[in-house]
C-alpha cells in the first residue's frame, strides 16, 4: 500500500501525559496532553454538521410532500451519482490549488451560500423540492467526507486511532438532537427557518475548523509545516481508486456495505408489513390498526438505534480500537449483518429480526462508521481529500443505485423475504471479503515496519 502521510509517519507511542481535561475525557477516549482542545473542537464541528443536516433533511421532506414530488426519491440516487461524476473531479482540481483550510472553508461556505439562494427562491414563490432533494444528497456526502479527510490530515495515525471515536460522538449526538430540534422548529414556523438554521450552522463549522487547524499547528511542528501546503497536482480521485488496490478495496467495501444496509432496510420494512397483516389481517377495516402497529414499530426501532449507537460510540468504540485494532474491527459489522440475514432465511420471530436490525444499524452508525474513517489515516494527503471524496460521495450513491436495481429485480421476480435475505447474504459475504483484503494490507504494512498496525 502506497502513500503514507507525512504527518502519519510511524512513531513510538508516547507515555500518556494527561491534565485535568484529558483525565475527564478518559472514559470515552485516550486523550493526551495538548490534544483535548482540537479534539473537542472537531467533535463540536461534527455535532453541528449532523445537527444542521437533520434540520435540512426535515425541510426536504416538507418540500417533497407539499409539492407532490415524493416519487423523486426513487430516482434521486441515480441523479446524484451522475452529478457527482462531474463534481468530484472539479473538487479534486480545487483541492490541488488551495491549502486545506481554504478548501474546507470555501467548499463549506459555498454550500451555505446555496442555502441563501434556496431561501431567495422560496421568498419568490418558486418550487424547489426536487432541486433541493438532489442538492441535499450531494451536500451530505461531500461535506461529511471533507470533514473526515480534514480530521485524518490533522492527526497522525496513532492520534487518529485514539481520537476518532471521540469525534464520532459528535455525529451521534448531532443526529439525535438535530432531529429533535427540527421537529420543534417545523412545528413553530416554515421550512425557511430550517434552511436559515442550516446556513448559520455551516458558517460556525468553518470557524471551528479554522481554530482546530490553528491549535494543531501550534502544538505540532510537523502540522505547522504542512498545514499551509497545497496538495500535489496529480490524478483525480477516481484514477487513484482504480490504480491503488487498497483504495479499490475501500471503494468496494463502501458500495457493498451500502447495498446490504439499504436492502436490509427494505427487507425489514417488508417484514413489518407482513407481520402487521398477519396480526391484524389485510381487510380494509383493519387498516388503522396496521398503520398504528407500523408507526409504533418504527418509532421504537429508531429510538433504540439512536440510543444504542450513541452508547456504543461513547463507551465501546475507543476500547475496540485500543484492544482489537482497526484491522480486526473491520470484521465486526459485516459479521453481525451476515448473521442477521442468515437468520432471516429461516423466518425467525419478528422480535428477533427487530433486535438484529437494531444491532446492525447501531453498529453501522458507531463502530462501522468510525472504522471506515480510520482506514484513511495511513494514506497520503492527496488521497485523503481526492480519493476519499470520490469514495464517500459517488460510491455511496452508486450503492444506492445498485440497491434500487436489486429491489426492482426482486419485485419483478416476486422474491419472498427469505429470497431477499439470500441475496443480502451474498452481498455480505462480498463485504467480508473486502474487509479481509483491507485487513491483510494493514497487517502487511505493519510487518514491513512502515508503521504500527492500526
Amino acid at each position: 500500500m502506497s502513500g503514507v502521510s507525512a504527518v502519519g509517519s510511524p512513531a513510538a507511542d508516547p507515555i500518556p501525559d494527561k491534565g485535568p481535561i484529558e483525565r475527564l475525557l478518559s472514559p470515552i477516549a485516550d486523550v493526551r496532553r495538548g490534544e483535548a482542545t482540537s479534539a473537542l473542537l472537531m467533535m463540536g464541528t461534527m455535532f453541528l454538521m449532523l445537527f444542521g443536516y437533520y434540520l435540512l433533511k426535515t425541510a426536504r421532506e416538507g418540500f417533497i410532500l407539499s409539492e407532490g414530488g415524493a416519487e423523486v426519491k426513487s430516482y434521486s440516487s441515480a441523479g446524484q451519482a451522475l452529478l457527482l461524476l462531474g463534481i468530484v473531479p472539479a473538487y479534486g482540481m480545487l483541492a490541488s490549488r488551495v491549502n486545506r483550510v481554504q478548501l474546507v472553508q470555501w467548499v463549506t461556505l459555498f454550500f451555505a451560500s446555496n442555502l441563501v439562494m434556496f431561501l431567495a427562491a422560496l421568498a419568490a414563490g418558486m418550487r424547489v423540492g426536487i432541486v433541493f432533494f438532489l442538492w441535499l444528497g450531494i451536500f451530505n456526502v461531500m461535506v461529511i467526507a471533507q470533514f473526515w479527510a480534514f480530521a485524518a490530515d490533522l492527526y497522525t495515525e496513532e492520534q487518529g486511532k485514539r481520537l476518532f471515536p471521540m469525534i464520532g460522538i459528535g455525529s451521534s449526538l448531532g443526529a439525535w438532537l438535530g432531529s429533535v430540534r427540527a421537529g420543534q422548529v417545523a412545528a413553530q414556523g416554515t421550512a425557511a427557518r430550517l434552511l436559515l438554521g442550516g446556513a448559520v450552522v455551516l458558517v460556525i463549522c468553518v470557524v471551528l475548523m479554522r481554530i482546530a487547524d490553528a491549535v494543531t499547528r501550534r502544538e505540532s511542528k510537523e502540522q505547522s509545516k504542512v498545514a499551509g501546503q497545497k496538495l500535489a497536482p496529480g490524478p483525480s480521485g477516481f484514477s487513484m481508486i482504480l490504480s491503488n488496490r487498497y483504495l479499490t478495496l475501500i471503494a468496494a467495501l463502501v458500495v457493498l456495505l451500502n447495498v446490504v444496509n439499504t436492502c436490509g432496510e427494505y427487507l425489514f420494512g417488508r417484514y413489518v408489513v407482513e407481520t402487521a397483516n398477519a396480526t391484524f389481517g389485510s381487510a380494509p377495516d383493519a387498516e388503522a390498526a396496521r398503520q398504528q402497529f407500523i408507526v409504533q414499530t418504527y418509532g421504537t426501532y429508531f429510538a433504540y438505534i439512536n440510543l444504542t449507537g450513541f452508547l456504543l460510540q461513547t463507551f465501546v468504540v475507543s476500547r475496540v480500537f485500543k484492544f482489537v485494532g482497526v484491522s480486526r474491527a473491520l470484521f465486526i459489522h459485516p459479521t453481525i449483518a451476515l448473521a442477521s440475514y442468515l437468520l432471516m432465511l429461516r423466518a425467525p420471530s419478528f422480535e428477533a429480526i427487530r433486535f438484529l436490525k437494531t444491532a446492525d444499524n447501531s453498529i453501522n452508525y458507531s463502530l462501522g462508521n468510525t472504522t471506515m474513517q480510520a482506514l484513511w489515516l495511513p494514506t497520503s494527503r492527496e488521497t485523503k481529500y481526492k480519493a476519499k471524496q470520490a469514495v464517500d460521495s459517488f460510491c455511496v450513491r452508486a450503492g444506492d443505485v445498485l440497491q434500487a436495481g436489486v429491489v426492482y429485480a426482486g419485485e419483478l421476480t416476486s422474491l419472498s423475504v427469505s429470497g431477499f435475505a439470500a441475496v443480502n447474504v451474498c452481498f455480505a459475504l462480498g463485504w467480508l471479503g473486502a474487509a479481509a483484503g483491507l485487513s491483510d494490507r494493514l497487517h502487511s504494512r505493519a510487518r514491513r515496519g512502515d508503521a504500527a498496525e492500526l
